[in-house]
């Protein structure tokens, strides 16, 4: 029989909430952090303040079978669904959905989306919980029968991105080389930063996000120096030439960020096997991520030639590379689309609440 229990800091709730993951996952494909989850789970993470976090647990005669949890932001109709997993049963996904539309109904709600985990937009893209087969540094990864779960529990589709993957850049694509060039000598600076000028980045990249990423669904905004706490962490798995900076006039008008793929190892770095891990492969790595990219609208054409500064990078180290979670509409997941291998595709769904 089921049975659903909302919990609150209860040590043996939270322990099968992060057990239920370790059971469905391997550890190559477990994504999730167990210190980062416990901070959310407690209220303890130094953005806990800006949502309401509601957690539940769904039991089969005693056994987690399930787990979700609501955020809340204040003057937002949307109740955002995330930290989804559930065993591979029809019965368990529909008692839990029922049981979320349920506590939705209650709470006064009109629309259910998701997969989202708190949406923290401070690591350049939406945290959100999507759908694919390979779990690159930074992507969510989930087991393949999520998606029916969603949709066989009555969400649809609102949201659409992809994730391209390119083979090894033998030749950087001359139209985006001239591209660079033109912006070169038009006094456009596009260069890679030096480690030490880590803090710095960090401080012309929110600038920049705060205008360019306003958009995206849940956006959230946070302060620079949230910003800088929880980006902080970049500082161990960045690479920095693969971060390309373009300044005009003194000024930075836009960013084009790789991450060395470090698959799910990245995401415990606290185990000394992992952490040498990242280490070694952030001086030598077989593929590298491009999720961050982004230029001020009034500097058109920037994107692209970021694109060729990236493609050299590319092509003088030799790694293979994946531009992660570009939001369909969005010309930067088509630039250097001549190199494309492979596509993966991720979605949002929503649901509306009927109420009695």
């Amino acid at each position: 029989m089921f049975s659903i229990v909302k919990f609150e800091n209860e040590e043996k709730y939270i322990n099968d909430f992060i057990a239920l993951k370790k059971k469905l996952y391997t550890r190559k494909n477990n994504t999730e952090s167990t210190s980062d989850v416990t901070r959310i789970l407690t209220g303890t993470h130094p953005l806990s303040h800006y949502f309401k976090l509601d957690k539940f647990l769904i039991y089969d005669d005693g056994k987690v079978c399930g787990r979700f949890c609501f955020t809340r932001y204040p003057d937002d109709p949307v109740c955002y669904i995330g930290y989804y997993e559930c065993v591979n049963d029809d019965a368990a996904a529909s008692f839990l959905f029922e049981s979320a539309e349920r506590e939705a109904q209650e709470m006064g709600y009109s629309k259910i989306m998701g997969p989202v985990d708190c949406s923290f937009w401070i690591k350049y893209r939406l945290k959100i919980n999507l759908f694919n087969k390979l779990p690159y540094t930074g992507e969510p990864y989930n087991l393949d029968y999520y998606l029916k779960q969603f949709t066989d529990n009555g969400y649809e589709v609102c949201e659409h991105y992809i994730s391209n993957y390119f083979t090894k850049i033998e030749q950087p694509d001359p139209k985006y080389v001239k591209r660079l060039n033109e912006f070169r000598a038009k006094g456009y600076e596009i260069r890679s930063p030096l480690p030490e000028e880590f803090d710095k980045v960090i401080g012309e990249i929110y600038v920049l996000i705060t205008r360019l990423y306003s958009n995206f669904p849940i956006y959230r905004g946070l302060t620079e120096e949230e910003f800088r706490q929880v980006f902080n962490d970049y500082r161990l798995i960045l690479d920095m030439r693969y971060v390309k900076m373009a300044y005009y006039e003194g000024k930075p008008v836009a960013f084009f960020i790789g991450v060395p793929d470090y698959g799910a190892r990245v995401y415990n770095t606290k185990n000394i096997i992992n952490l040498l891990g990242v280490l070694k492969r952030r001086k030598k790595a077989e593929a590298y991520v491009l999720p961050y990219l982004g230029a001020l609208p009034e500097h058109a054409g920037l994107g692209a030639a970021l694109t060729g500064a990236m493609m050299v990078q590319l092509n003088e180290t030799g790694g293979e590379s994946i531009g992660a979670l570009c939001r369909d509409g969005k010309i930067s997941g088509h630039y250097a689309k001549v190199f494309f291998d492979n596509e993966y595709e991720y979605v949002l769904l929503s649901k509306e609440v009927t109420h009695p």
